[in-house]
């Protein structure tokens, strides 16, 4: 199990979805994903991806303009 982290600053949807499915299919289950994004939609994109796709929603938070997201990755 290991822990990664994926800059998706200054990217509008759908590419910090995109670029968040990429990440996660090099990644094994049981790994965890930090995702940085500035663009707000993201807050609810990518945990509605997640629950489509089997992963967790560990933590989401806000600090300033940046919304941090952290996954765990399913099978």
């Amino acid at each position: 199990m290991s822990d990664y982290q994926l800059d998706a600053r200054n990217s509008l949807c759908p590419m910090p979805v995109i670029k968040t499915q990429n990440k996660v299919n090099e990644l094994q289950p049981g790994d965890t994903l930090e995702v940085t994004c500035t663009d707000p939609g993201a807050l609810s994109d990518i945990p509605a991806w997640c629950r489509i796709n089997g992963h967790q929603i560990i933590n989401t938070k806000e600090v300033g303009s940046e919304v941090i997201i952290l996954i765990k990755v399913g099978a």
